[in-house]
């Protein structure tokens, strides 16, 4: 009863003397039209009990007291009564009594407590996210492939690096012998980061040093690149390991098929107090280790062994800083592929006739790295510090007698290269507005460049002579590259960002040369799902030290031998200076959600444009420079994503030109200097159309997925004046979790088809610049998979 008097006092005013009236309709309709009156609940008994609307209801009362005639004497005046109703308010949701028994309570129920491990997680989580701050890519075009992503692709993890990247735009496919890929048409001008930290060049030819298995997310990024990253700068593929390893956990696979393949790997992953570790490995051996000279389904000569291993751990330090090292190592052997029924050519030690699908050529590669890493997040300031080290091996070995019948030199070549530097990298925050970041590097290379050359010598008349004998040039050198930049990124609206920063790099090497360079970019986002870039830097990028060696033309050209270059010019390899400019829009597309379409173009004019070659049969590059280059091209890239369906797709136009050969002119015959020095020619590896595609589909446990390349074709020719015909390759893989072991714990199986339509193509056909033998894209393959979670 008390709650019903409550709420009668609540819908009515009372006189003084306790009688209750209400209003007439009139007045309440005035009141109604004059104001609105949300919520108000009073009662007079010696005073008002007023809610949040009180001030407006005493002037309501003030306004109808007014309105009301004085009392005549001292007559009593009858107080009018206004009733008002309070609105309905929203009853809150019943909830079901609980029964509660002696000695329990009723409490929300707290939220679970971290493990040591999830705690690790988070405060590393807060460290990667810095890292990325400090290297942040402003104003640069970036694509990024996630573990999923790649997982998504067929033959999943088991993918090789090159060919995963060959899914990103603008990355083109090439031989192994040539570098594999090309980034925008260039040259082994792409700079490979792991966690931020840039890995030194090597020496390797064939082996890759990174396993897919090893990466949590990758971002190829292009364009005009701030001023953080110098050398290489075609494009630099940032690694970030996996993230999600840490959980002590980890899987073994095999995986195998066509071409005598078999791969087993591991990979395993913890917290231990305040550190994290990962460690992974893998075997790897099959019948086609480099690209097949002929159309055959299966190569002759041509098997291949290959074993890599990875180590990361990362220890918290305190709530704003950490140490991380991170180390890798591969070690590769490979068989050089026979090309049968080629002619012989010489006659060495009485040997006249070879049979060229019998020669033994090999090839040995070792490179191994270590990064140790000091992070520190402070309040506005985050710094990383690096030291890291890397060697590098690579011994080809000839038939002597075999190349000699062929080639008239069989050359045993051994390279070397150790290299120790430190780096430095800093964000910090000044205000909202700006973003200074600063940093050096400094590494110190000791290379060493071994050619022993078995050759015949040239009598009076030109003719080589069975009298075979060895040339022996070496070259070492103790060289370094300096590098220091210093940039502001400035937020000028929340729209509108400008990031503007100097580089100088110096390089003492064979050749000395530095070099001032200035980067500028904007970056305009009018929406939310809309993205523009444009920007310019200018680029210093020096040679790979070992392939910048040079030759001691005289060694090799006396006595008159089947070595001897018919031109003597030997130039020192030079650092390439170029301008380039790039612009492009990403946005998201609101009518159909999940798509996301992005357009970019570039140009690049260049001074001493930096290329180089296989000049012989020893599967080594050598560098040269042409004296101006202009590279250019259109990128169109596509993602769409809708629950478990992912579709991509990317297109690129582009060209690269270059004239007038400048260092390493021996390699040359004169007909093509001449050509070259008055004409502006493609490179070889040049393609002038390029695009990739693929979808994913997870159904019911079941992955399906596809992907596809396709190639206009790369030079050929004398002079690369010709090209190869177009090509399309189109792989399939079916994936598919069981739950035998445990349900957190799933085996996953998988069959994966590589060149689905077995579609025979070649890469190169043996003719063009620096350009020695014939390869051919990989013939239809079965592979299988099983893959175990511990």
């Amino acid at each position: 009863m008390r709650g019903r008097s409550a709420r009668n006092e609540s819908k009515s005013v009372r006189h003084l003397d306790g009688k209750r009236f209400l209003p007439n309709s009139s007045m309440l309709t005035k009141f109604g039209r004059a104001f609105r009156i949300r919520t108000m609940a009073f009662s007079v008994k010696g005073a008002f009990l007023l809610s949040s609307s009180a001030p407006l209801l005493l002037g309501l009362c003030g306004t109808a007291l007014a309105q009301t005639s004085a009392p005549a004497g001292n007559a009593t005046t009858a107080l009018p009564g206004i009733e008002v109703v309070a609105p309905r308010r929203a009853q809150p949701p019943r909830r079901p009594r609980t029964r509660v028994t002696d000695g329990q309570r009723r409490e929300t129920p707290a939220a679970l407590p971290q493990t040591e491990a999830q705690v690790i997680a988070g405060k590393n989580d807060k460290f990667d996210e810095a890292r990325r701050d400090i290297l942040a890519p402003v104003g640069a075009g970036s694509y990024q492939l996630n573990q999923q992503a790649i997982d998504a692709l067929p033959q999943g993890a088991n993918t090789a690096l090159d060919k995963v990247l060959l899914q990103t735009p603008g990355v083109s496919q090439d031989s192994a012998a040539s570098g594999e890929l090309h980034v925008r048409n260039e040259h082994a001008n792409v700079q490979y980061r792991i966690n931020g930290i840039q890995l030194p060049d090597g020496v390797g030819a064939f082996g890759q040093i990174l396993d897919t298995g090893i990466i949590g997310s990758l971002d190829l990024i292009t364009g005009a690149l701030p001023a953080q990253y110098g050398l290489r700068t075609a494009g630099v593929l940032d690694i970030q390991t996996k993230a999600d390893a840490f959980d002590n956990s980890g899987s073994v696979s095999l995986y195998g098929g066509s071409h005598g393949t078999i791969t087993p790997s591991f990979e395993y992953g913890g917290t231990v107090g305040q550190t994290q570790y990962f460690a992974s490995g893998r075997y790897l051996q099959n019948n086609l280790g480099i690209e097949n000279p002929t159309p055959a389904n299966e190569a002759i000569h041509d098997r291949t062994s290959q074993e890599k291993g990875f180590l990361y751990l990362s220890t918290v330090l305190d709530p704003t800083s950490r140490l991380t090292f991170i180390s890798g190592v591969s070690n590769s052997s490979f068989q050089i592929p026979n090309n049968p029924g080629q002619p012989s050519n010489f006659t060495a030690f009485g040997v006249s006739s070879f049979n060229s699908a019998l020669l033994n050529e090999r090839q040995n590669e070792f490179n191994q790295f270590n990064v140790l890493s000091y992070q520190k997040s402070a309040e506005g300031l985050d710094y990383q510090l690096s030291y890291f080290n890397r060697y590098s091996q690579l011994h080809f070995i000839p038939d002597t007698v075999g190349d000699l019948v062929f080639n008239g030199v069989a050359s045993d070549v051994y390279r070397q290269s150790v290299i120790n530097g430190i780096q430095e990298d800093t964000a910090y925050r000044i205000g909202y507005a700006h973003t200074l970041r600063f940093g050096f590097s400094v590494s110190a290379e000791r290379s060493l460049v071994n050619n022993a050359s078995v050759v015949l010598p040239l009598d009076a008349m030109g003719n080589p002579a069975d009298a075979p004998f060895q040339i022996f040039d070496s070259s070492a050198k103790t060289g370094w590259l300096i590098g220091t930049y210093l940039q502001d990124e400035w937020k000028i609206t929340s729209q509108l960002t400008l990031n503007a920063g100097l580089r100088f790099d110096q390089m003492v090497q064979y050749v000395d040369a530095n070099q001032l360079s200035p980067r500028i970019s904007l970056t305009w986002k009018p929406y939310d799902d809309t993205t523009f870039h444009a920007g310019y830097a200018r680029n210093f990028t020096p040679p790979q030290q070992v392939i910048a060696a040079p030759t001691n033309i005289a060694l090799v050209s006396n006595p008159p031998n089947t070595q001897t270059p018919a031109v003597t010019t030997n130039d020192p390899v030079l650092p390439e200076r170029s301008n380039v400019f790039d612009v492009g829009v990403v946005q998201r597309i609101h009518a159909i959600p999940g798509l996301e379409v992005g357009i970019d173009g570039y140009y690049k004019a260049a001074r001493d444009l930096l290329d180089d070659g296989q000049f012989g049969q020893a599967y080594v590059m050598t560098g040269f420079n042409y004296d101006r280059g202009v590279n250019e091209g259109v990128e169109l890239k596509a993602t769409y994503t809708d629950g478990n369906l992912r579709l991509y797709g990317n297109l690129a136009w582009a060209t690269q030109i270059g004239t007038n050969i400048v260092s390493n002119q021996f390699l040359f015959s004169p007909a093509e200097l001449a050509y070259i020095a008055n004409h502006f020619i493609f490179t070889d590896h040049a393609q002038q159309l390029t695009a990739s595609a693929g979808a994913s589909y997870l159904w019911d446990g079941t992955r399906f997925s596809a992907s596809l390349i396709y190639g206009s074709g790369l030079r050929s020719g004398f002079a690369n004046t010709d090209r190869l015909p177009s090509y399309t390759q189109v792989n399939l893989g079916i994936s598919h979790d069981f739950n035998i072991v445990a349900p957190n714990k799933p085996t996953t199986l998988r069959f994966d088809i590589v060149n689905l339509f077995d579609s025979i193509y070649e890469i190169r056909d043996g003719s063009g610049i620096g350009v020695f033998a014939p390869q051919f894209g990989p013939r239809r393959g079965f592979f299988v998979g099983i893959t175990q979670k511990l």
